[in-house]
């Protein structure tokens, strides 16, 4: 017995419930005419997009969702059989589920039984577990049917086994984070071991507000082998060949992802993030300041990448501490990458501040106050641009940064996208490096060599570095990692040896910022506990270890 296998590794947005069902009307004839698929998998909550979040909670959304899959049944005949993700709504209860059509029209219905309510998942909040197994035919093999969580827990694909399943597909929304895949690996090994069955895994592909999905969908054999993962962050058909007889599958259409580096799926994810949130925002071009340092000239590339040169725009924001080497490094970048430059000094709006501010000033000495004011000059300056021209404003804080409440709001904070907002300075420099050796052969660095080794600095005051305020990179970040991902105090991180003068320095920036993280632009999580969704503190927080 030899079931052809389809997998939609795509992209189907929230809220887009039409759309989405219209392109899985498409899709679902395409694997039947043209791949002679006899199932095809898509992705978990296809036709409502995931997370919909709240939308749940409108009668109106959930309504559009029931009428769309009927009418996405209605067009699956042909001899094909498709599983499609949606909302369901029962009797005022509302569940993750997943249908299986066939002859034009719904034959079965699995409601997701593991609801997950930690690190970004809030499925609790909106829908009610399911019971039961789901266990069907087709070309003469029996198949088993979880959701994306269910695979993380022994008991759901045990029981659709010993329902009488030879292979269990699994629709999923995973969203990406540093060694999610090796997870994802680890898992799938242990589950076929457990069960002996062969294992179709399918993942979302795209970014969805702070979320990235990465796809990279898996299959795995029922002996436990496993085939390597579908290339990330692109939509792909994937096509497998299973024989029930000897639990294997044979790849017949799977691009293999060939470099699953850190900094690869880093890069690609952050780039997707950014192309997705610009894209189904309405945004067609996108503005940044690009003042010679890594930062700024990270993101540059990372916009081009996802945009186009063409529709980038970035300006240079000179002030009287601003180097010659930083106006000549952005503008070596901009010509490097094609992208159009333009200079707008501050120093008639920071002069016409410091003016106006005299009287009330007089007497004090300056501090970081004119620091900041340059920085929100440069802030209304880009919001000014972006909103006359139209277009996103992205901004340029890495994790480091809103860490420790280095950066200013209403200046550097300003825009609509941070698209290295959950790298740290030190991953920050990694992914330029990497980024620089992926150019053609001939080309000029994407990042030039002296973005990357300059001393960081926000030129602020004269001969300003970063480490003037903060620890060395190497060390805040360690120190960061282990707090922020690791959940680490004060007493854990001295026992591992830090500093207590940089631990303690630390511990009080971070928690005196929040109120300062809590109105940054989104940008894409990357790493275990990204700021935001994922990491709620109190900003009135009286704990101090």
């Amino acid at each position: 017995m030899t079931l052809r296998l389809a997998l939609a590794q795509s992209d189907f947005p929230v809220g887009a419930v039409a759309a989405n069902a219209e392109r899985v009307i498409a899709w679902i004839a395409q694997a039947r005419d043209l791949h002679r698929a006899d199932l095809v998998v898509f992705p978990e909550l296809t036709l409502s997009g995931y997370p919909p979040e709240d939308l749940l909670e409108r009668p109106g959304f959930l309504a559009e969702c029931a009428a769309q899959i009927e009418r996405v049944a209605a067009a699956c005949t042909g001899g094909i059989v498709a599983i499609v993700g949606w909302p369901e709504a029962v009797g005022g209860v509302v569940f993750n589920a997943a249908s299986v059509l066939r002859d034009g029209r719904i034959e079965a219905t699995y409601r997701k039984r593991r609801l997950p309510n930690y690190a970004v998942f809030d499925e609790r909040r909106h829908f009610a577990p399911g019971h039961g197994d789901c266990v069907f035919e087709v070309a003469g093999v029996p198949v088993g049917l979880v959701v994306c969580e269910d695979l993380w827990h022994a008991e759901p694909i045990a029981a659709t086994v010993t329902a009488g399943a030879r292979l269990v597909v699994v629709p999923n929304a995973s969203p990406f984070e540093h060694g999610k895949h090796a997870e994802r690996l680890a898992l799938l090994v242990a589950r076929t071991a457990e069960t002996g069955t062969a294992i179709a895994y399918l993942n979302l592909v795209g970014g969805q507000d702070e979320l990235v999905f990465d796809g990279a969908s898996l299959l795995a054999d029922a002996d436990g082998r496993l085939h390597p993962a579908a290339c990330a962050f692109e939509e792909h058909w994937l096509l497998a060949d299973f024989d029930a007889t000897s639990g294997r599958f044979t790849p017949v259409q799977w691009p293999a992802d060939d470099e699953g580096s850190r900094e690869s799926l880093a890069y690609r994810g952050a780039v997707r993030g950014l192309r997705d949130y610009a894209g189904k925002n309405g945004f067609r071009t996108a503005w940044l300041g690009l003042s010679g340092g890594i930062d700024s000239g990270l993101v540059l590339a990372m916009a081009v990448d996802a945009l186009g040169a063409a529709n980038v725009r970035a300006v240079r924001l000179p002030s009287r501490y601003t180097s010659d080497l930083s106006n000549d490094l952005a503008a070596e970048q901009a010509e490097a990458l094609g992208v159009r430059l333009e200079t707008l000094p501050i120093e008639a709006p920071f002069a016409g501040f410091l003016k106006a501010l005299g009287p009330l000033f007089e007497g004090l000495p300056p501090d970081v106050t004119e620091e900041n004011l340059q920085s929100r000059c440069r802030g209304a300056l880009m919001m000014a641009l972006a909103n006359k021209k139209g277009g996103l404003l992205l901004t340029t804080g890495n994790k480091s940064e809103y860490a420790v409440g280095y950066a200013t709001l209403y200046g550097d904070m300003c825009g609509g996208y941070a698209p290295i907002k959950d790298l740290y300075k030190t991953e920050v420099f990694a992914l330029a490096r990497w980024r620089n050796a992926r150019q053609p052969a001939g080309a000029p660095p994407a990042i030039p060599e002296a973005v990357i080794t300059r001393p960081p600095s926000a030129e602020l005051r004269e001969n300003q570095t970063d480490q003037d305020s903060l620890p060395p990179y190497a060390l805040l970040d360690a120190i960061l990692e282990a707090h922020i991902e690791g959940r680490e105090g004060r007493d854990a991180l001295l026992r591992r040896g830090f500093p207590v003068d940089s631990v303690d320095l630390v511990l009080r920036l971070v928690r005196g910022s929040e109120w300062k993280r809590r109105q940054a632009a989104p940008g894409p999580k990357l790493s275990r506990r990204a700021f935001g969704r994922e990491r709620r503190y109190p900003i009135s927080n009286g704990w101090r270890n």
